[in-house]
């Protein structure tokens, strides 16, 4: 059970808060750890070991989803989960060890946490439901962030040699390497027409700037850049 929690924390996106409080720094992950250790210790103890399907964990770009073969006993139904209600072990003889061990109470509130610890998250509420003699519990990954919608004033008006440059951008690259993939020899004409342009625009900036000269020197797509090219990706799939 440690290892199929494990496995599903190291998949999830997490963030690092700071210090502030303590000598650890905080982490957050998009579904709460203790939220998908009910789900999985859930599986485990109440699953039908007389059937030869087994516990399946799988991660979907929305959802995490714990498969157990089993049937809910006839005092409990999928909406019955979602209120205060009794704790009914399919497997007695598992259930007492699993919970000397702390990993289950006999209170009846696993599913009831799972859906606190949800709420608290800002997810959607767990799902649970009987699926072909299978009993799935679903928990939901945070809703997809829609793009921001590119203004007037990020998309700034280029030249066609800039519009040709910017693309090129996306990963910094050296004077020389976008001039050989534009075909460019004249170096002058290359400052001249796209680069010093594309910078004044505010869509390429250095990435050592306090070192204009430095033979270390790339160029890289700024913020207003990237909103140009995707501007631009976008219009040209209409």
């Amino acid at each position: 059970m440690d290892q199929a929690v494990d496995f599903v924390m190291a998949k999830l996106a997490r963030s690092v808060g700071t210090r502030a409080q303590s000598s650890q720094a905080p982490v957050d992950y998009e579904i709460p750890p203790e939220a998908v250790a009910e789900a999985i210790v859930n599986a485990v103890a109440h699953r039908d070991y007389t059937s030869n399907a087994s516990v399946q964990v799988m991660l979907f770009a929305d959802r995490l989803e714990v498969w157990n073969p089993g049937e809910l006993p006839p005092a409990l139904t999928p909406a019955r989960l979602t209120r205060p209600h009794a704790s009914i072990p399919h497997n007695p003889l598992l259930a007492e060890p699993l919970f000397l061990t702390r990993y289950i109470e006999r209170a009846g509130t696993g599913t009831l946490d799972m859906i606190a610890l949800s709420k608290q998250a800002g997810l959607k509420q767990p799902q649970f439901r009987q699926d072909g003699g299978q009993f799935v519990q679903t928990l939901w990954r945070p809703a997809p962030q829609a793009a921001p919608e590119v203004t007037p004033e990020v998309t700034p008006e280029v030249t066609p040699e800039v519009a040709k440059l910017l693309p090129l951008c996306v990963q910094p690259l050296s004077r020389q390497e976008l001039q050989e993939a534009l075909s460019l020899r004249d170096d002058d004409h290359f400052r001249t027409a796209y680069l010093l342009p594309a910078i004044n625009a505010g869509c390429l900036e250095m990435t050592i700037p306090d070192k204009p000269t430095s033979r270390l020197q790339k160029y890289r797509l700024t913020e207003k850049g990237r909103a140009w090219l995707a501007a631009r990706n976008q219009e040209a799939r209409k």
